[in-house]
């Protein structure tokens, strides 16, 4: 790992301030100054910033079942963030949600400080996402052949990806996207002329929601759950 990965990952530092640490001389690996951000760490290094050493973290993977009227932000001053429900001793680790996931929806949201495996989780196309979803008119089979083939977005100059919409009953439907776009399964059913009142992420890829987690709670990812995403190609 980087150098300077490893201090953001251990300390309130962003990836731009530890760059102001090392310049100033405050880190020592092996009792040597160290100033170089590149650096790459190796397991028997031992890593200090202002003589307290640095303990080697792997990276965190967690799933959280994310309630209404929280976003899915790192830092948003005037609103709770999911990183706000997280146990205080992961809030330093640099950790940020995979993606997005609208303040009034609920359910799956991937949350890690690994990039190249958050790259991986937004890359579109590389990954479905399912939802359950209400609307507040009936459903009817022009939707589902609508989403089938792409839906015109207002504002927008190319149709959606394909979209599988599975009809629960008359109000209630599964929605599989293979890209993010803004809002996306709100402005699909608006542009035909419906209204999502509920919207609830079960799935991104083969990571399921945890039947277990109440609204609110989240657990680490499993190694499978964790490789079931890859690396971006």
């Amino acid at each position: 790992m980087r150098l300077d990965k490893l201090i953001s990952h251990n300390t309130p530092f962003s990836r731009s301030e530890v760059g102001r640490v090392l310049k100033d001389k405050r880190v020592t690996v092996n009792d040597h100054v160290m100033t170089k951000a590149a650096y790459q760490v190796k397991d028997t290094d031992v890593v200090s910033l202002d003589g307290e050493q640095l303990v080697h973290e792997d990276y965190i993977y967690l799933m959280m079942n994310k309630p209404q009227d929280v976003v899915c932000s790192s830092d948003e001053p005037d609103h709770k963030t999911v990183i706000d429900l997280l146990a205080p001793d992961l809030r330093h680790r640099n950790l940020q949600p995979a993606g997005r996931l609208d303040k009034d929806a609920t359910g799956l949201v991937l949350i890690t400080d690994d990039g190249q495996w958050n790259h991986a989780v937004t890359t579109p196309g590389r990954k479905t996402k399912t939802y359950q979803v209400e609307t507040a008119e009936p459903i009817t089979n022009a939707d589902i052949i609508a989403f089938d083939i792409g839906v015109f977005l207002n504002g927008e100059g190319a149709p959606t990806r394909p979209a599988l919409l599975e009809p629960l009953n008359a109000k209630s439907c599964f929605v599989t996207l293979t890209e993010g776009r803004y809002h996306q399964i709100k402005r699909m059913f608006a542009a035909r002329g419906n209204r999502v009142t509920s919207l609830h992420r079960l799935s991104m890829g083969d990571i399921r929601l945890d039947p277990a987690l109440a609204p609110g709670e989240w657990r680490a990812l499993t190694a499978e759950e964790v490789a079931s995403i890859g690396t971006p190609a």
